[in-house]
C-alpha cells in the first residue's frame, strides 16, 4: 500500500514510518523537516511541507492510498495543527479521491471522556492541557463527518519502551481497571494495523494497558 504520513517526525510518527516499512508498504514522510526522521530505505519518500498549508498538503496526498494523521504541537498548548491539519488532510483526500484515513487522538475525546480518572479530567485536560483536548474534539469531528473510510485511534497517556502488544482495545467508556498508559510502539503498531484491518473502519477505538 501506498502511504502518506503527516507528523511524520513525531515520537509516534517516526515509530509508524519504520514499522510501515517493515511491513513492506511504501511510506511518503510529510513533515516540515521530515529528513529529520534519519531513515534510508528504498520505499520511503519525503516531503517538506506544513500541515497548514492546504496546497502543500493536496499535492502530497496525490496518488497515495491511505493517508495517517500523527499530527502534534510540541511543547504548544495552543497549537491548532490537530484540527487545522486534518481539515486541510480531508479536503486533500476529497480533492483527489484518497479514501482510507487512520487518525490519532486522545483517550478521552468524546465518549470515551468516561474512560479517565480525576487526574486526566479535573487537572490534565480540565486545565493544563485544555487548549490541546478541545483541539482533539474538533478534529474527531471533521474526521466523522469526512464522509471518508477513517478510523479514530485514541490512546492514552505515552510511555517509552518496546511493543509488547498486551494492551487492550475496543473498550467502552465505562471499562474498569485502565492503568491508563500505553508506549508509543504499541501505538504505531496498532496504526499499522489499521492499514489491513476493517474492525474498526468509522470507528474510534480506544488504546491503552
Amino acid at each position: 500500500m501506498k502511504l502518506i504520513v503527516f507528523g511524520a517526525t513525531g515520537t509516534v510518527g517516526r515509530l509508524f514510518v519504520a514499522r510501515g516499512l517493515q511491513q513492506g508498504h511504501e511510506v511518503t514522510a510529510f513533515a516540515r523537516n521530515p529528513h529529520a526522521l534519519d531513515i534510508d530505505h528504498p520505499r520511503l519518500a519525503f516531503v517538506a511541507g506544513d500541515a497548514l498549508d492546504p496546497d502543500a498538503v493536496s499535492s502530497a496526498i496525490a496518488g497515495h492510498d491511505a493517508v495517517v494523521v500523527t499530527l502534534g504541537a510540541g511543547m504548544s498548548r495552543n497549537s491548532k495543527v490537530r484540527s487545522q491539519g486534518t481539515r486541510n488532510i480531508i479536503a486533500g483526500m476529497q480533492a483527489h479521491g484518497a479514501r482510507r484515513l487512520i487518525c490519532q487522538s486522545t483517550l478521552g475525546a468524546h465518549e470515551s471522556w468516561g474512560n479517565l480518572n480525576f487526574f486526566w479530567k479535573r487537572i490534565m485536560f480540565g486545565l493544563f492541557l485544555r487548549p490541546v483536548f478541545l483541539d482533539h474534539q474538533v478534529q474527531e469531528t471533521l474526521v466523522r463527518e469526512s464522509g471518508l473510510d477513517w478510523t479514530l485511534v485514541r490512546p492514552s497517556a505515552f510511555t517509552d519502551g518496546p511493543a509488547t502488544g498486551s494492551f487492550r482495545h475496543g473498550f467502552g467508556a465505562t471499562e474498569p481497571g485502565l492503568k491508563l498508559k500505553i508506549s508509543r510502539a504499541d501505538v504505531a503498531e496498532f496504526l499499522v494495523s489499521q492499514l489491513k484491518d476493517a474492525t474498526y473502519l468509522h470507528r474510534a477505538v480506544g488504546v491503552s494497558n
